[in-house]
């Protein structure tokens, strides 16, 4: 699903290589941790994965895409695929909760209907249905990543990428995050994670890629036989229900208190939407 071959990437100006030599193959539906000090290489490797960065050297492909030969206007529909959590939240402050993740959806045209059923249980699978009308200044700084969290989940991507999700969260709403990031996993979507967190990938035993000067130094593998969430605090409120198919019935989810006026007339026409 994701492979990195003789990969090498050197700044214009730089005097060293921020990544020398990386050959990475990620199958679909692990779970990857990608550790390193600050400067390691870590937001370069994820920067060429998204192809916000080219290489200098080497191939990359991601989802059968070569990321060397992808035309510019090819890349924002790769971007689609991609489920992208930063580690400084990056949501819009001027707009809702419910707002700030039905616009993933809108910019790339998803019918309004499916939004409002959509969004709604998207937040509700990262426990913030009560927050929706909330805005991004009105929340913990835990639940303003859940909120990009939701954003990222809210189109189905197959692919995950958390940049130091956990960067800005107390310990215990770190564990809470991997946990959620966890059971998308189980559910079949391949996450990479990047954090420099190693007592808290300690908590899990799942695939662990070390970077150090631009350079894997380690690639250890994931424990067989144990279950993704093993080491997960069983009482958590969030259920292993994440991925979803696109025509699935969301209405449980919106309150009809606060559905639209038109969603009367939405109703007569259900039948004719594929």
């Amino acid at each position: 699903m994701i492979e990195f071959n003789k990969v090498s990437k050197k700044y214009d100006g730089a005097q060293f290589y921020a990544l020398k030599d990386i050959d990475i193959k990620i199958e679909k539906g692990e779970f990857v941790f990608v550790v390193g000090a600050s400067g390691a290489g870590k937001s370069t490797f994820l920067k060429l994965m998204m192809r916000e960065e080219v290489a200098s050297s080497g191939n990359i492909v991601v989802e059968g895409v070569d990321l060397n030969t992808i035309k510019n206007k090819d890349i924002p529909q790769f971007r689609r695929s991609l489920g992208i959590v930063f580690q400084d939240f990056r949501l819009i402050p001027n707009m809702t909760v419910y707002d700030n993740v039905a616009f993933a959806m809108r910019v790339i045209g998803t019918p309004e209907k499916k939004i409002r059923r959509r969004v709604p249980y998207v937040l509700s699978l990262v426990g913030l249905n009560e927050k929706s009308k909330s805005y991004p200044r009105e929340l913990s700084g835990g639940e303003q990543q859940r909120v990009a969290l939701a954003r990222a989940l809210v189109n189905n991507a197959e692919i995950i990428i958390a940049d130091e999700p956990t960067g800005n969260v107390d310990p215990q709403m770190s564990y809470e995050i991997v946990e959620m990031l966890m059971r998308l996993n189980e559910a079949g979507t391949t996450v990479i994670m990047v954090t420099h967190q190693h007592s808290l990938v300690r908590c899990f035993d799942k695939r662990v890629i070390t970077i150090k000067k631009g350079e894997v130094i380690s690639d250890t593998p994931a424990k067989v036989g144990e279950s993704a969430t093993a080491h997960i605090n069983a009482a958590s409120e969030i259920t292993n229900e994440y991925v979803v198919p696109p025509d699935e019935d969301y209405s449980a989810y919106v309150s009809r208190s606060d559905a639209p006026a038109d969603d009367a007339d939405d109703s007569q026409d259900e039948g004719g939407e594929n």
